[in-house]
């Protein structure tokens, strides 16, 4: 299949669901991206949802009390299945309609939150599913394109200041504020962005895991709501 993700060591690119979850992640590889152009209004979804906070779960039964035009319902459709899929696999999808995510400005030298590039964790072995419908599409980059923070000197030696312990205590203290979770680009990143209607399938930093976790962020919004499904 040719598509902007081709030809991208990071990136698998599947045509069908079960090559997405069942697809082995390998060396660099660690994002694999089932590619599709989906038809529908998913605009007009967005339109007519009400937003109850900066990030509210869409039930089903919210999706189907909505009176949608043609194009409307083949976009409900299509998230429908995509939730149905992804329930039957084992996995709890959830649909969000995000005007923004909290921030984290607690500290001016290291930013926590996920619009920093970061990697997830889980104890058990899992991955991270998502899909954009609408709105501003996550960015991922290389694992040789980043630098986990807690290693760059500047910020070790700040957070340091703040930990009153040993250097045993310290690792647990980044841990257990996730400060290790997150990564500063290089000069040279290349950020590539998931695009919208894909449904992608990212690798976890979990103890089974073969692969290195993959690095990604949530994108800035610029007042456009996002419809994301992610799970």
């Amino acid at each position: 299949m040719t598509n902007t993700f081709s030809g991208n060591n990071q990136i698998s690119v599947v045509s069908t669901f079960s090559e997405l979850v069942h697809s082995n992640f390998q060396d660099d590889m660690n994002a694999i991206c089932w590619s599709r152009n989906l038809t529908g209004d998913f605009k007009e979804i967005v339109a007519k949802l009400h937003l109850k906070e900066n990030i509210t779960e869409v039930s089903i039964e919210d999706l189907l009390a909505l009176q949608l035009s043609e194009n409307g319902h083949l976009a409900r459709e299509n998230i429908l299945k995509d939730m149905q899929l992804l329930t039957d696999f084992g996995a709890s999808p959830s649909l969000n309609l995000l005007k923004s995510y909290e921030r984290d400005d607690e500290l001016d030298f290291i930013s926590t939150d996920v619009y920093s590039f970061h990697v997830d964790r889980s104890p058990i072995g899992t991955d991270t599913f998502l899909c954009t419908y609408y709105g501003a599409a996550s960015d991922i980059l290389p694992n040789d394109q980043v630098e986990q923070k807690i290693l760059i000197p500047e910020i070790r030696e700040k957070l340091q200041a703040l930990h009153d312990g040993t250097e045993a205590e310290f690792e647990c203290f980044l841990e257990e504020y996730y400060f290790d979770l997150h990564y500063q680009p290089k000069a040279d990143a290349k950020p590539v962005n998931l695009g919208l209607g894909h449904l992608w399938r990212l690798a976890v930093d979990h103890p089974t895991q073969q692969v290195l976790p993959c690095v990604h962020r949530a994108p800035v919004e610029n007042n456009v709501y996002r419809l994301l499904l992610i799970c």
